[in-house]
């Protein structure tokens, strides 16, 4: 039954850059309706150790959504209120449990521990900075429960690379299982680490067109910025069925750790 949709105060000193006002129109459209949502919500609830629950920007609310049906409340995070406006909307017409809030991820902080705190989509990546990428990862880790949990899946830099074949730039297209429907990516390498592409939502003689800029961050980035922040690896896979993390191969990376919070753990 549809509830009153909610409202989100807005932070003038959060900085937004933009991938809101680019993606927020049609970002549910960004990814085909196959039920990988609702996979991806139903791996991170069996990692769950129980308590509350933080994602790292939420955007549209995709995974936070089906999540917080299998375990209770999320607060998600985002700095673009283009996205979390569609997130209001969605938790008025669903009654979905998620409290959205206006953040930035590098600095966000509250009262609150979290059993689990996720930040996957590639968010991470779209923080280009590596060493405001350690504070993303940091500030996640301050947010943890003791045994918490803390999720994070990216882009990962081998495949990206082996799609370009040696090139700096490449096209690629995704169809959809409806007619008429899917992406087409204008991808380039930019000199320093970073990726610029630009996609293009086909459907039924309608574009959308949204670009992004990420840094391509590999595993051993996130495992820096974890073990910096007390953190241990227990997992990493290269998909949310959970196939085998392959470097060149797999299309991203997730890896989740723990909180170290005891010397043996640490060592």
């Amino acid at each position: 039954m549809s509830t009153a949709a909610p409202s989100v105060a807005t932070d003038p000193e959060v900085q937004d850059i933009g991938y809101g006002r680019a993606f927020a129109d049609f970002y549910d459209r960004l990814l085909p309706p196959d039920g990988s949502a609702e996979r991806t919500a139903e791996v991170l609830a069996s990692w769950h150790p129980g308590g509350g629950t933080l994602e790292l920007g939420v955007g549209t609310g995709r995974i936070a959504v089906p999540l917080a049906r299998l375990t209770g409340e999320v607060v998600g995070v985002d700095s673009s209120p283009e996205m979390l406006q569609r997130l209001c909307e969605t938790v008025g017409a669903t009654g979905a449990p998620v409290t959205p809030v206006h953040g930035d991820i590098r600095t966000y902080a509250d009262d609150s521990r979290y059993g689990l705190v996720y930040c996957i989509c590639a968010t991470l990546s779209l923080v280009c900075d590596p060493e405001e990428q350690r504070a993303a990862v940091a500030r996640a880790a301050r947010l943890l429960a003791p045994g918490g949990t803390l999720v994070v899946e990216t882009h990962n830099p081998g495949f990206v690379t082996a799609l370009h074949e040696g090139l700096a730039r490449t096209s690629f297209f995704i169809p959809y299982p409806e007619p008429g429907t899917g992406v087409q990516t204008y991808s380039t390498l930019i000199p320093g680490g970073l990726w610029h592409a630009s996609h293009l939502v086909h459907e039924g003689g309608r574009v959308s067109i949204g670009t992004e800029i990420t840094r391509l961050t590999t595993a051993e980035d996130v495992d820096s910025y974890a073990a910096d922040a007390g953190l241990v690896l227990v997992s990493r896979q290269g998909d949310w069925a959970g196939g085998p993390f392959l470097p060149e191969a797999s299309g991203v990376h997730i890896s989740r750790y723990r909180r170290a919070d005891s010397a043996e753990e640490r060592s």
